[in-house]
C-alpha cells in the first residue's frame, strides 16, 4: 500500500503541472538543429557528413500511398520536412524545392509575366537548378504487442507486474529510401533503417480508469510514433549516405550501352 501510495502521489504532483519549456530535449526527434547553406548547427552527432555535395536532391513523396494515409493519426503531415533537414545538415546534397513551395516559384514567375512585379524583380527564364536526383521515402510501422513483458513482470512483482507489462508495446518503423538519377532514371542507390520504441501510454490509462486522475496526463497516453518513424528514417538516410559514398556504376549490358538490350534472352 506505501508504494501505491507514493505512485500515486507522484502521478497527482505531475498532473498539476503546467510548464512550457522551448527546446526541450524530451520533445525533440533524432533530427533536430538546423541548416543554412553549407553550415549546420545542434546536428544529431550520428549524422552521416559529407566534405562536398554529391548533387542536387528533389525529394518526392508518394500522397496516394497507403502508408502516406495514416501519418495524421500521430501528428506528421509529411515526411519531406525531415528528409530535407537531413540532406542539408549531412551536406551531401543540395536541396531544391519540387514540393509544395513550388506553387510560390510559378506564382512569382506567373506575376512577373502579367507585368505585377518592380521592374528588376529578375524572375525571368533561365534561373531554376535542375535536381539531379530524387529520393523517395516509404514507411512501414507496426505496433507489437509485447505481452510477454506481462509474464515476466508478473513473475517478478505478481498481479500488478503483469497488469503493467501486458500494457506496453513497442512500435517498429521501417523507412525504405531509393535514389534516382533523373536524367537517366536509373535508381543509383536505396537503402533501409529501422527503429524501434516502447509505448508506456496504457500504464497511464490504467491509473486513470483505476483512480479517476489520470485527466491531467493525457498527453503522456501519446506513444511517441513520430519519433520512431523520424528515427528510421534518419537511419535509412544515414545508409543511404554510405551507399552513395562508395557507389560504383554498374556496367552496361546492352550492345550500344544501358538500356539498349540485356542479357536475358527471350525465345
Amino acid at each position: 500500500m506505501k508504494k501505491q501510495a507514493i505512485v500515486l502521489a507522484a502521478v497527482l504532483l505531475l498532473s498539476g503541472c503546467s510548464t512550457m519549456e522551448m527546446g526541450n530535449q524530451g520533445a525533440k526527434t533524432v533530427a533536430t538543429g538546423s541548416a543554412g547553406g553549407a553550415t549546420a548547427a545542434n546536428v544529431n552527432s550520428q549524422l552521416e557528413r559529407c566534405s562536398e555535395p554529391f548533387g542536387t536532391l528533389a525529394v518526392n513523396e508518394d500522397h496516394t500511398a497507403n502508408w502516406y494515409s495514416w501519418l495524421g493519426r500521430y501528428g506528421i503531415q509529411s515526411t519531406v520536412p525531415v528528409l530535407r533537414l537531413l540532406a542539408q545538415q549531412s551536406n551531401c546534397f543540395v536541396v531544391v524545392e519540387r514540393g509544395a513551395g513550388f506553387r510560390s516559384l510559378t506564382r512569382e514567375r506567373q506575376l512577373q509575366a502579367a507585368g505585377e512585379l518592380r521592374k528588376n524583380s529578375n524572375f525571368g527564364k533561365g534561373q531554376m537548378v535542375a535536381a539531379d536526383y530524387t529520393v523517395t521515402p516509404t514507411l512501414i510501422f507496426h505496433d507489437n504487442d509485447t505481452g510477454g513483458i506481462g509474464g515476466a513482470l508478473g513473475g517478478l512483482f505478481g498481479t500488478v507486474g503483469a497488469m503493467i507489462g501486458s500494457s506496453l508495446q513497442t512500435k517498429d518503423s521501417e523507412a525504405l529510401l531509393t535514389l534516382v538519377d533523373n536524367r537517366s532514371g536509373v535508381q543509383v542507390a536505396a537503402a533501409e533503417g529501422s527503429a524501434r520504441s516502447m509505448d508506456i501510454g496504457g500504464l497511464m490509462g490504467m491509473f486513470e480508469a483505476s483512480t479517476g486522475i489520470g485527466g491531467g496526463l493525457s498527453a503522456y497516453e501519446k506513444t511517441p510514433e513520430g519519433k520512431v518513424i523520424v528515427a528510421s528514417m534518419t537511419d535509412a538516410f544515414n545508409n543511404l549516405v554510405r551507399a552513395v559514398r562508395n557507389y560504383r556504376p554498374q556496367k552496361a549490358t546492352g550492345p550500344h550501352g544501358m538500356g539498349t538490350g540485356g542479357r536475358l534472352k527471350v525465345n
